[in-house]
């Protein structure tokens, strides 16, 4: 089966996370990427290590399946002359320079969508195009920091934590793959491109959900509760007899529940934990009790035991954890490749399904420039001679 987005061609000149992060998603649903880097040393990820297998970052490997890399001098004249003539052929091109790079270049969207008038052109900035932020260099940690999250991460009393992944990349990297995606189809209905600009802040911003709207709506300001919930008791990490699980009693019916095999089905009837309001109001008492309780088994007991009594709950895992889970596997989420240098590599699956069309592993993530000469060639006419005459030339 083809993929969803086979025939679509994205010209990639985004590096680091967010960017490639989008881009993999393009690919791994059947659209053809091509990865613009710099020549020598190409995308920053790759020297980030270790870890490094056969002389790759697993970190480069990680958000860079399901394209092919093609290096580009962009400081040279004709080096903005192959990304021009490929921008002709182009339906999406995706960029997170600095604001005004793109203008220095001479590949600003006024110019490109004037050379194709189908063409979407996709942004991320770390802070946006315009207002006092627009100069500052865009990382992940800092905007999450900025953008509130780390102010609600963490245990209650204790420093700011930062999540363990790049989250607000990710957030950022799916919002932009969703606005690529909209625009494709709006260019369906008026036959236009369109520019689109995402932002890591702003990302980080809307993903704040419940946490911004009970402040804007209540005045309240979030704290850190480590792994419980502002709105929700119990819904957090309990001790058992060996090791920590998560139990998530949504309502009142599964909080019943939950002191019923507990042992403690009284505590259901407390006026002070009948509610789910009242729990909330009263969990420094509530949470002592729970734990009590909890610690008389193991994890994979209490794991067994919820699961037949309709009580969410389950192991926090360490990654190895994830990786030998059986609901993990059975889905698809452990995919092997085979890699040039590396060998066979094992990356995280694809978390969405087709119906009618296939989003699949395709391309193993490629070595800086393995496609310069394919790409040249398939999509510039441009022939052996030409091409060594380029590299000679350090422009590619």
């Amino acid at each position: 089966m083809l993929g969803p987005l086979e025939g679509v061609l994205v010209l990639d000149l985004s590096r680091i996370m967010a960017g490639p992060f989008c881009s993999m998603i393009l690919g791994d649903l059947g659209a053809e990427v091509i990865k613009v880097e710099r020549p020598g040393s190409g995308d920053d990820t790759r020297a980030w290590g270790p870890p490094f297998i056969g002389g790759e970052s697993t970190y480069y490997l990680s958000i860079n399946r399901n394209k092919k890399s093609i290096t580009v001098n962009l400081k040279s004249t004709k080096g903005i002359e192959i990304i021009k003539e490929m921008v002709k052929r182009s339906d999406i091109l995706l960029e997170n320079f600095a604001p005004g790079t793109m203008e220095k270049y001479g590949l600003a969207y006024d110019t490109l969508s004037k050379i194709n008038p189908g063409l979407i052109f996709c942004s991320i900035t770390g802070y946006g195009p315009d207002g006092p932020y627009k100069n500052r260099t865009g990382y992940d940690l800092v905007a999450s920091a900025v953008g509130g999250l780390m102010s609600i991460t963490g245990e209650e009393g204790g420093p700011p934590v930062k999540v363990g992944i790049a989250i607000t990349d990710v957030v950022t990297g799916l919002f932009a793959h969703g606005a690529v995606l909209a625009a494709l189809h709006a260019r369906q209905k008026s036959g236009r491109g369109q520019r689109i600009d995402v932002s890591l802040l702003e990302a980080q911003v809307a993903a704040l959900i419940n946490a911004a709207s009970g402040y804007l709506n209540s005045g309240k300001v979030p704290i850190r509760l480590g792994t419980a919930h502002e709105s929700i008791v119990p819904y957090e990490a309990f001790k058992t007899k060996d090791k920590y699980i998560i139990i998530a009693a949504g309502n009142d019916k599964i909080f019943a529940s939950l002191c019923e095999v507990l042992g403690i089905p009284e505590l259901a009837h407390d006026p002070r934990f009948s509610t789910n309001a009242q729990r909330v109001a009263n969990r420094k008492e509530l949470i002592p009790i729970l734990h009590a309780g909890t610690v008389k088994k193991t994890a994979d007991d209490w794991v067994r035991i919820f699961e037949e009594n309709g009580i969410p709950s389950g192991p926090i895992n360490d990654v190895k954890g994830v990786f030998e889970d059986p609901q993990v596997l059975h889905r698809g989420m452990l995919l092997e490749m085979r890699h040039p240098t590396a060998g066979k590599i094992r990356i995280a699956g694809i978390p969405v399904k087709y119906s009618d069309t296939k989003a699949e592993a395709r391309l193993h993530p490629p070595l800086l420039g393995e496609h310069t000469d394919e790409i040249l060639k398939k999509y510039l006419g441009y022939d052996d001679r030409a091409i060594e005459q380029l590299r000679k030339e350090k422009v590619i």
